[in-house]
């Protein structure tokens, strides 16, 4: 399985969220922290904000937050929502594949990819960021570590 763009920067801009200490950071300070470019993150906060999941506030002390169901979020939840229930290979497309009446195939990738995504659903979010993600985060994002002082 392979997550799409949006989806992998999607969890990492929930993971920075879910660290966030010193306030409220805009998305192009997470956009630059994380070293994308804006209009993808802006994209991807958009579909959080729908989601529930972050909450942006525009103008002056605005920024990002992750809302309560963004940190309890399960990351599978959150991936099959990003990543569509489309089946892995398509077998109806533009040129139907002649094999898709008999074929064992199909079925079993859909049956790995739910398996995929069950084994994210016990993941949450606050999970992703326990010890020692959490203070990576927070030391790519600029900050201190848990329980450090900040300077």
């Amino acid at each position: 399985m392979r997550l799409t763009r949006f989806t992998d920067l999607a969890l990492r801009v929930l993971m920075r969220l879910a660290v966030e200490e010193a306030g409220l950071p805009t998305t192009r300070e997470v956009a630059a922290t994380m070293e994308v470019p804006y209009t993808h993150t802006a994209k991807v906060v958009a579909r959080l904000q729908h989601l529930g999941l972050v909450e942006a506030r525009r103008g002056r002390g605005g920024g990002l937050t992750l809302t309560p169901a963004g940190h309890r979020a399960s990351v599978g939840a959150v991936v099959r929502e990003l990543e569509g229930a489309g089946d892995v290979v398509d077998c109806d497309g533009a040129t139907p594949c002649p094999l898709r009446g008999g074929c064992v195939l199909r079925g079993a990738l859909r049956r790995a990819q739910e398996a995929f995504f069950a084994a994210l659903d016990p993941l949450t979010v606050n999970d992703l960021v326990a010890a020692p993600t959490g203070p990576l985060l927070l030391g790519i994002a600029g900050g201190a570590p848990t329980g450090a002082e900040r300077p």
